[in-house]
Parts: structure tokens; C-alpha cells; sequence
């Protein structure tokens, strides 16, 4: 099973390059039913290219024959794909036409361009998004069309398409677009690519996948027309949130439930699978778990369970060695971990508009950034993201409840932009850590576990690309797969291995399908499983939540938890709504730890209220909601028990 980076920060920014639409193409009009029909991601065809330019060469004047040839080919694929394949998945489906749009860009066709934006907004279920979609690329082709000052019209154009919207639904992803604005700098998109791309250029000779081609071909539209409008769009935006910005009302302190320290319950124990705990935080030191029959520090198996050390839990490091260390090393930046949580922060801050000390540092910190300081600028972030996450989900769980007792199982995640090479070697010894991670967890009388993480199938094919290993692409695919099943088969047979457990995990950040895209464990589906998903204070859905398997929604959006050091900070993300359902399943468990997992999965259901998206329904996390059913069910009981 491959690591997967948890960054949260730049590259959020950095994936979504070029703000573009989709539309119709040729060959659409056959029949759907003489189409192979694609119901998974690895189904679909594999294409590569040859790029004879370092990536950073690419955009020069006297390379733009070479872009435009890369974009033909790219375009030629993508037509045969759509005309040749029955595509069972709407996201798959607009990604493809984004990067058609691009190209419609790049080429300066803007009628296409505007065809395309109609198509993309037509297959978009989420209001906020499909409202907000291509609002810079619309202004900017409509300006093209027009007469007059381009940069004028621009600004005019875009103007006019926000008056017409309803702030309250919109205003998130308008902050993120105006953040964007703020942060994207041409040195900071060259050093991206540069950082991301170049070395696997190098390793292949210059030939490279699809994935890699079309990212490169949409960054074009943001170095030849973004980082240029981005002060007047950031003009718009700022008069639009300013004329329009209030408070949106929060649904979750009604929600909440906290359990008094003098109730009447009993210590459940949760297992916290992640980064790692900085177990030293006073706020937390009375709700972790111990090992009784352990010895700290003392370098010993006391209880010969085959860890050392395990007071609080276990840890593997990357390579699914045993460790002592329950936080995730964070090195030589331990250093300098008080700017990194200022950087993080400003980063959160820009995203959410809040004119912060921290935001403004970042800001002139990335206007000022060379390109050749950009890949240790995005790792250093990166290293600080997974040395948080796990401390910032902990501390989400606990919140509230005297009774719960956190078992640290530390994970560890790559940090680096280019990924080490996956092995079959790898997967077997992850997937064994995976197994004795549940089985400790079994031994230990764990209940609930939160999973605030996950990988795909296409993320151990992309590593191997960038190493140039596998072969040709048809043998990567097949080699990818291999490695992939082996850590798939692991957990799944380790999840439903344990039965009295009830695994929660976040559904992810990519806004896709997570079954068609098979990623694991957000896509699984188990009687023990719950996958949560993310929306915002106001109970709306978040750009970012992804979809396809999603049993619960939890607060995405601005969670304040811990931080290593004990510091609070405000984080965005399903890795922090699935917490909550942590917590909750905690209290219930507290209140009657005789729950079977299925009952404790029932109430949590059970309690959550629904809320009609028009085109589908979603279920609201509601903790208040879910303890007064317990309550109603124990004094049913109790009735009963006295007849």
C-alpha cells in the first residue's frame, strides 16, 4: 500500500491550474449501447507522449509549436476516448472536457470555449460549484469576443456574472478564487511543474503519460492569461465579498454534545490511525490510552505483544518498520516548525479571506519566491501537514468527552513531491503492518478507529511513472494492479476481520467518485465502515468533499483542533469531519459500551438529518440527535426490564 502525502496546502491550489469547462464533441452522438461501457478508472485506455523540451521550456515564445503539438495530441485522445467509450462517471467525464478547454484556450477559441463552460455546468451536481465554474474563463473569452479594453471587459464581465448569484451558497468558493488570485505567481507554477515533472523527464527520455501531459498542456491557460488578470480579478472578488459578506450561521453548536465528567459512564477505547500524536499535550494527556503492562522508555517488549515501547500505541515509519516514536519526524524543520504553523495558517486564512498577520506574511513571503526555492518551500509545508494531522484529528476526537481513551497507531506518509517507487517488496511489508496494526487493535479492546487517509490505484501508477519502472505502459498498468491488490486485499480482509470494530474514514479531498476511481478505504463498503464527507459550518457542501460513497457528512470547514506543541489551529477538510463521527461513536459507546457495532453504526445513521441537494439527498451528522436516541432506547429498556 502505497504512502500518500497529506499536504494540504499549496498544491490544492497548484491542482486546479486553469478555471475551464467542458462541451460537447465529436462522436458523441453514437449510440451509447454500441460503446464499451467504463465502470472503473483503470479501464480506461493509456496514451503517452513525447515532450523533446525540459517542462519549464515549454512556455517560452519559441516553443509555443511544441505546446500547441502536445495540446493537438492530447485533444486527439481525449475525442477518441469520449467518442469510443461509454464513460459511467460525470467527474471523468468533465475532467476530460476541462482539458479540451484549455486547449480551447490556448488556441484562442472562445466560442468553443464558452459551449464548453454550458456542457461542464450541465454535468455538475453541486450547486456551489456548478455556479461558481468557469466564472474567470467565461469573463475572459466574452472580453476576448468583444471590443475595447480586453482587461476592461474582463473585469465588467466578471462583475456582472456574480451580481446574479446568491452570496450565501457561493461565498466559499469565491473566497477560494480570490485566494488564488493572491497566491499563484508565475515563478510558483513554473517551480511546480519544474519540481513535479522534470525529474520523470529525465528518467523517460521525455515521453510521459496523459495524466502528466494534460496537466502540463492546462498550465499554459494559467502562465499565458491567469497570473496576468490575477490583480483585477482579485479586484472583483474583494468588492464582491466586501458588498456582500456576512456570517454564515453555524448548525453545529445546537449539534454538539458534550459528556459531563460526572456522568454515568465508562472509558471507551479509540484508536487515532494516522501521522502520529504529540502525546505531551496537557489538553489531551488525560484522554490517552495506556498500556499498563508497559514500561516507558525503556527500550523493552514487557509484555512481549512484539512492540517496544507501546505505552500509547504503536507507530511504523515509512517503510512499515516498527518505531518508538509516536509522532510523525519532522527533522532538521523542527527548527522552524513556528513559521511552518504560520504559514499554514496565512495559507487557511487566504483560502477563507480572513485579512490575518499570517496571511499577509505569506503573501509577500510567495511574491517573492524563486522558482528554484519552490520544491523545498512545498515539501517543508508538506513535512508540517503530516507532522499536524494526526495531533489534529486526535484532538477532534476527544473533544468533549472525559471518557475516551486514544490509542495512537501512527502511519507515515511521504512528503516529497516525487514519490519513492513502489515495490511488491513495499506492499507485503505494508500490508503486513496494516494487519498487525488491526490485530493491536483487537488486542487492546479498540472500538472505533478514525482513518483520515487513503490511496488509489492510479497514485501507484503515476509513482511508477515517475521512476520510469513497469515497463511499458500496458505493463505498468498490470504491475500497478498487482501492488495495488496487495494492499487492497489486506485491509479489506483486516477491516472485515474485525467485526467489533467500527472503522470511520474520511471520503476524501478530489471531489470524485471514490468507487470508480477505486480508492481505498473511502470506497469500501462494509457493515463496520462509515465514510464521512465534508461540509461547511452553514451544514453546505464543500467544493472539495468527494463523492461516489459517502454515508454521513461532518464540519469540514475551519475545525479548530491541536497541533504538535499544543497550539490550536483551524484546518480544512474531510480529515476533519471524519473525526467527529469519532467522537460521536466514542460517546455513545461511553453511555453503553455494550453497543454492538452494527447499533452503534445505526444510531449515528439514525440521527443524522437529511438535506435534499435536488439532485440527491445527504445525511447530516447530528451527535445530539444520536445520544437522545441512545437515551430514548435505554429508558425503553429500563421500562421493560421493570415489567
Amino acid at each position: 500500500m502505497p504512502r500518500q502525502s497529506l499536504i494540504a496546502c499549496l498544491v490544492f491550489v497548484l491542482a486546479s491550474l486553469s478555471d475551464t469547462g467542458f462541451a460537447q464533441t465529436p462522436g458523441e452522438s453514437a449510440s451509447a449501447a454500441s460503446k464499451p461501457v467504463i465502470t472503473r478508472k483503470d479501464d480506461l485506455p493509456r496514451h503517452s507522449y513525447q515532450l523533446d523540451v525540459d517542462v519549464v521550456d515549454l512556455y517560452l515564445p519559441e516553443n509555443r509549436a511544441a505546446l500547441l503539438a502536445l495540446a493537438d495530441e492530447v485533444e486527439a485522445d481525449i475525442l477518441a476516448d469520449l467518442a469510443g467509450y461509454d464513460i459511467q462517471d460525470d467527474k471523468t467525464v468533465q475532467d476530460f472536457y476541462g482539458v479540451l478547454a484549455s486547449i480551447a484556450i490556448l488556441e484562442e477559441r472562445w466560442e468553443d470555449y464558452l459551449a464548453l463552460l454550458a456542457r461542464q455546468r450541465e454535468l455538475e451536481t453541486k450547486e456551489a460549484n456548478r455556479l461558481t465554474m468557469g466564472l474567470y474563463g467565461e469573463a475572459l473569452a466574452k472580453a476576448r469576443l468583444g471590443e475595447g479594453d480586453p482587461r476592461a471587459a474582463l473585469q465588467k464581465n466578471l462583475e456582472q456574472a456574480l451580481q446574479g448569484m446568491d452570496y450565501e451558497v457561493v461565498q466559499d468558493n469565491v473566497k477560494s478564487a480570490k485566494g488564488r488570485t493572491e497566491i499563484l505567481t508565475r515563478a510558483l507554477v513554473l517551480g511546480n511543474m519544474e519540481s513535479s515533472y522534470q525529474p520523470i523527464l529525465d528518467k523517460t527520455g521525455g515521453k510521459v503519460s496523459y495524466d502528466i501531459a494534460s496537466t502540463l498542456v492546462s498550465a499554459g491557460v494559467t502562465l499565458d492569461y491567469f497570473v496576468d488578470d490575477a490583480p483585477a480579478l482579485n479586484a472583483v472578488y474583494s468588492d464582491y465579498i466586501a458588498a456582500n459578506d456576512v456570517t454564515k450561521p453555524d448548525i453545529w453548536e445546537q449539534r454538539s454534545y458534550d459528556l459531563d465528567p460526572a456522568a454515568q459512564a465508562t472509558p471507551v477505547v479509540v484508536a487515532i490511525w494516522d501521522s502520529g500524536l504529540d502525546t505531551a499535550i496537557a489538553g489531551l494527556a488525560g484522554q490517552l490510552w495506556r498500556n499498563k503492562a508497559e514500561i516507558p522508555a525503556n527500550n523493552i517488549d514487557d509484555d512481549a505483544n512484539g512492540f517496544v515501547d507501546d505505552v500509547h500505541g504503536i507507530a511504523f515509519d515509512l517503510h512499515s518498520n516498527k518505531e518508538t516514536s509516536l509522532l510523525y519526524p519532522i527533522g532538521e524543520l523542527a527548527d522552524n516548525v513556528d513559521l511552518l504553523q504560520r504559514q499554514t495558517k496565512g495559507l487557511g486564512d487566504i483560502q477563507s479571506n480572513v485579512d490575518s498577520q499570517e496571511a499577509s506574511e505569506l503573501r509577500k513571503q510567495l511574491a517573492g519566491l524563486e522558482q528554484d526555492k519552490v520544491k523545498g518551500f512545498l515539501e517543508s509545508l508538506g513535512a508540517y501537514g503530516n507532522y499536524i494531522h494526526g495531533t489534529h484529528v486526535a484532538g477532534i476526537a476527544a473533544e468533549g468527552n472525559p471518557f475516551v481513551r486514544l490509542l495512537v497507531a501512527r502511519i507515515t506518509f511521504s512528503h516529497t513531491m516525487i514519490p519513492e517507487q513502489p515495490t511488491i517488496e513495499q506492499a507485503l511489508a505494508d500490508a503486513r503492518a496494516l494487519r498487525e496494526t488491526v490485530d493491536y487493535f483487537q488486542a487492546n479492546g479498540v472500538r472505533a478507529v478514525n482513518m483520515s487517509w487513503g490511496g488509489s490505484l492510479r497514485s501507484i501508477e503515476e509513482a511508477l511513472e515517475a521512476h520510469n519502472a513497469g515497463g511499458s505502459p500496458a505493463e505498468r498498468k498490470k504491475l500497478a494492479r498487482e501492488i495495488f491488490a496487495i494492499g487492497d486485499t489486506a485491509l479489506r480482509e483486516a477491516i472485515t476481520g474485525a467485526e467489533d470494530i467500527l472503522f470511520i474514514t474520511s471520503a476524501g479531498n478530489s471531489d470524485n467518485d471514490v468507487k470508480f476511481d477505486e480508492f481505498y478505504p473511502s470506497g469500501y463498503d462494509y457493515p463496520n465502515i462509515i465514510s464521512v464527507g465534508a461540509v461547511d459550518q452553514a451544514g453546505e457542501e464543500t467544493s472539495f468533499t468527494s463523492l461516489g460513497k459517502v454515508d454521513i457528512y461532518g464540519n469540514g470547514f475551519e475545525v479548530e483542533s491541536y497541533v504538535p506543541g499544543g497550539n490550536r489551529l483551524k484546518l480544512n477538510g474531510t480529515s476533519m469531519s471524519s473525526p467527529q463521527v469519532l467522537n460521536l461513536a466514542a460517546k455513545l459507546l461511553a453511555l453503553d459500551p455494550s453497543l454492538s457495532t452494527a447499533q452503534l453504526r445505526q444510531l449515528i445513521i439514525d440521527g443524522s438529518t437529511g438535506k435534499d441537494l435536488g439532485s440527491r439527498t445527504i445525511r447530516l451528522l447530528n451527535p445530539a440527535a444520536s445520544i437522545a436516541l441512545l437515551r430514548r432506547e435505554q429508558a425503553g429498556n429500563d421500562m421493560q426490564d421493570h415489567d
